[in-house]
């Protein structure tokens, strides 16, 4: 069932001809790398017993993750739809003065569908290589939603761009962009949008303790 979620997704987005092919190519790799796993023979332990792990609990792992975050993304489209007109109350607070002063175009908060025009664009300005290797993710969600914070503590707000511009794996790009959707979905941070421009700005939301 989650596979079958999983491969439904990747169809819609690319009916929207969204950039989700280092997802897929991801998820697809990571397939293949089981299924030889379960084909190589298992050497006999020391003590006889025999080795119990299954390589498809990893896969059923990051399946559930991926589950996690689709329904956290649907939620945020959802909150978009209901309040792409509305202008809650503090949304500037996080924002410098002279930064709000500059802002003579209209702002809006962004749908998903304008964050993935904003993550669209970051891919395809990445440089074009011919090979591609393949290999686990080598930073987690939770490590990039830290430093997504950790940047937000040293200035007042970031720009989505800047968050990618020393990113030059695309699996890395991958996990980031999920990390401030889930960072959105806790209402950790805040996101702005010009009208018109694929970017927006990212301030830290008050506690509210």
């Amino acid at each position: 069932k989650i596979t079958g979620d999983f491969i439904a997704y990747i169809h819609a987005m690319q009916r929207l001809n969204l950039e989700v092919a280092a997802e897929f190519i991801y998820m697809a790799s990571m397939l293949m790398s089981i299924k030889a796993r379960m084909l190589l023979p298992r050497p006999e332990p020391d003590d006889g017993h025999a080795d119990e792990f299954d390589p498809r609990t990893e896969l059923v792992q990051r399946l559930l993750e991926y589950k996690r975050l689709k329904e956290g993304a649907s939620e945020l489209e959802q909150l978009g739809i209901d309040r792409s007109r509305m202008f809650p109350r503090g949304v500037f607070e996080a924002l410098e003065p002279e930064v709000i002063d500059e802002m003579d175009e209209p702002v809006n908060r962004p749908t998903l569908y304008h964050l993935m025009l904003a993550y669209q664009s970051v891919i395809d300005n990445m440089p074009k290589t011919r090979t591609q290797s393949v290999s686990d993710a080598p930073v987690t969600i939770e490590e990039q939603s830290a430093l997504i914070m950790t940047r937000l503590e040293q200035r007042v707000q970031v720009s989505f761009t800047s968050l990618f511009e020393e990113l030059r794996e695309a699996i890395v790009i991958v996990v980031t962009f999920l990390a401030v959707l889930e960072l959105c979905r806790n209402n950790k941070i805040s996101v702005i949008v010009k009208e018109g421009v694929n970017d927006f700005w990212i301030s830290q939301r008050e506690s509210s303790d």
